[in-house]
């Protein structure tokens, strides 16, 4: 699976959180992970989400996208402490590496392409 944002490839290692029980855990207990993985949320019904990062030991960036993948917010989050919040509501979250929005440009009103696995 690859995560594509406006033609651009973020990530080709893609990993899925689909329930409750997946999206509470997210990255906590991980490793660090790979500069081409991404961890993508997907709500159940559009909503505003808060995350922290309790139990995450290195920074990630974080976007927030809507029913048609549209970005709202990007964010930097910075280990144990960072917390962040989508400030509207959002159908996905994207969890990535740290420096991964700057390195590829990513912001507000970009478009991502990628198959929803929750499905």
């Amino acid at each position: 699976m690859i995560l594509i944002s406006n033609g651009k490839e973020i990530a080709t290692d893609v990993d899925f959180a689909c329930n409750l029980l997946s999206q509470a855990k997210g990255l906590m207990f991980s490793r660090r992970i790979s500069k081409d993985y991404a961890l993508v949320f997907v709500m159940k019904k559009t909503q505003k989400v808060s995350l922290h990062m309790l139990f995450v030991t290195y920074p990630i960036d974080v976007i927030f996208l809507d029913e048609q993948k549209r970005v709202i917010r990007t964010d930097s989050l910075k280990p144990w402490i960072g917390s962040s919040s989508s400030r509207e509501k959002v159908k996905y979250i994207i969890e990535m590496s740290h420096g991964k929005n700057r390195k590829m440009n990513i912001k507000e009103g970009d478009l991502f392409e990628f198959d929803n696995r929750c499905q």
